[in-house]
């Protein structure tokens, strides 16, 4: 294998080629293949602090949330009198991460590996990092601790534990971490770079999105708003309250930050405070004069049915946005959630049931639990027709306000039944705005 460093003096390529046998022969040993995507280096952020994580172009599923356009694992080396090494990669990807560090030092001269979060696509490297690298500290949370020790049975490693408000010195550049509990998982935390004014925030302020762009201003605002928007959905929504003080801590704590670097997608250069604000709204669940029909239909019946219902949402004052859920994924009608204020949803009913589709749908909704809907409920049937009282009890278990006893249409709805479709749709429109 032939690796040639193009526009390099000899010593310094000499210098690089040395760092890549090191690398090779590990690789070699713990019989790992070796890929490295040498059409992106790392990238400079704040001066000696580098971008050196990793791209997904090809994940389309995260955890059941569609990722379309991919992802990537951020991770962030920073180059003081001590090196530090901020999360690392998903397991598959560790060799990028190598790669691109050792495009700015050895990987031997990193003293301390911080990890900010335990999840597998941040600490999946972890491991292997520790063994290649022999940091002086491993810094995390004390829930980081436990999380580390119940992934990956290491009670040798050099564990640092650190909780809000503490701080460690690099040299010119001084860590201050922030215990982020449940936002998302009980050891997230952030870090905090004053001389920089960087907030390395985990996985708060991220999106699912591959893109050779690393900053917020290199791309297209709508489009990133709307990723980031996705995120929160399908991530973060649950956790609202939690992220409703956080923000107000990070105020009262007085912390001026003018970069947010997430452990997913693009780094906040432009506006940082852009995003701050729209969690702020998000979190606040705080809903536009919009609503949603979702459905799922067998022969087109309820298919009629929810175009009726749209009509009298319309008629009623209310945009809406219509999704047959045979055409549209559940993470994409939870992002449409995140601003609606009412949601109506119909199915068909099969083995006195709602079809699957639509209790997929809802089970997935429960756990991100939207709060200060109003909505209601519809659907065809033959001859038993519990789709509608199912559907209708499951939006009350998520405290959704429910506009009546829904509206149930024997077989092919006639003029009458359609009706008392856009009756449906008025009276959900009246709820929604009544209450907004």
């Amino acid at each position: 294998m032939t690796i040639i460093f193009s526009g390099m003096e000899a010593p310094e390529a000499a210098v690089h080629a040395r760092i890549l046998v090191t690398i090779m022969n590990y690789l070699a040993e713990t019989q790992q293949e070796f890929r490295w995507e040498i059409s992106m280096g790392p990238v400079e952020i704040k001066k000696n602090v580098y971008w050196v994580g990793a791209m997904d172009w090809n994940i389309r599923d995260f955890h059941g949330y569609s990722t379309p356009k991919g992802s990537t694992y951020n991770a962030y080396l920073v180059v003081d009198e001590k090196i530090a090494l901020f999360d690392t990669v998903k397991k598959p990807f560790k060799n990028d991460l190598i790669g691109r560090i050792s495009m700015i030092i050895d990987p031997g001269r990193i003293d301390y590996l911080v990890v900010n979060h335990v999840e597998m696509d941040h600490s999946g490297a972890v491991p292997d990092i520790v063994e290649l690298v022999g940091p002086e500290k491993v810094v995390c949370s004390p829930m980081g601790k436990k999380a580390l020790m119940d992934h990956y049975n290491r009670a040798d490693w050099p564990y640092h534990v650190v909780e809000t408000g503490q701080t460690l010195k690099l040299g010119k550049k001084t860590v201050s971490f922030l215990e982020t509990r449940m936002v998302h998982w009980p050891d997230s935390m952030m870090s905090y770079i004053p001389e920089d004014k960087l907030l390395l925030s985990s996985d708060g302020f991220g999106q699912h999105w591959a893109t050779s762009e690393r900053f917020d201003d290199e791309v297209d605002a709508s489009e990133l708003f709307n990723h980031a928007a996705k995120y929160y959905a399908n991530i973060l929504l649950l956790y609202s309250p939690l992220i409703q003080k956080l923000i107000a801590k990070i105020v009262d704590m007085g912390i001026d930050i003018d970069m947010i670097a997430p452990d997913h997608g693009l780094i906040w250069r432009k506006d940082p405070g852009a995003i701050i604000k729209a969690y702020q709204k998000w979190s606040r669940q705080e809903s536009g004069r919009k609503a949603l029909v979702v459905y799922d239909t067998m022969w087109q019946a309820t298919e009629k049915m929810a175009c009726a219902v749209g009509e009298g949402l319309k008629e009623g004052g209310l945009d809406f946005k219509m999704f047959n859920l045979k055409f549209n994924h559940r993470s994409d009608i939870m992002t449409e959630v995140l601003d609606s204020k009412a949601l109506v949803l119909g199915s068909a009913t099969i083995n006195n049931g709602m079809m699957p589709a639509m209790a997929d749908l809802l089970s997935y909704m429960k756990g991100l639990r939207p709060a200060g809907k109003v909505g209601a409920a519809f659907g065809s049937y033959g001859w038993s027709g519990e789709a509608v009282k199912l559907i209708s009890e499951a939006m009350r278990d998520m405290n959704i306000n429910l506009v009546g006893d829904g509206v149930r249409v024997k077989y092919s709805p006639k003029k009458g039944d359609l009706d008392r479709c856009v009756e449906l749709g008025r009276q959900v429109a009246r709820a929604a705005l009544l209450e907004q």
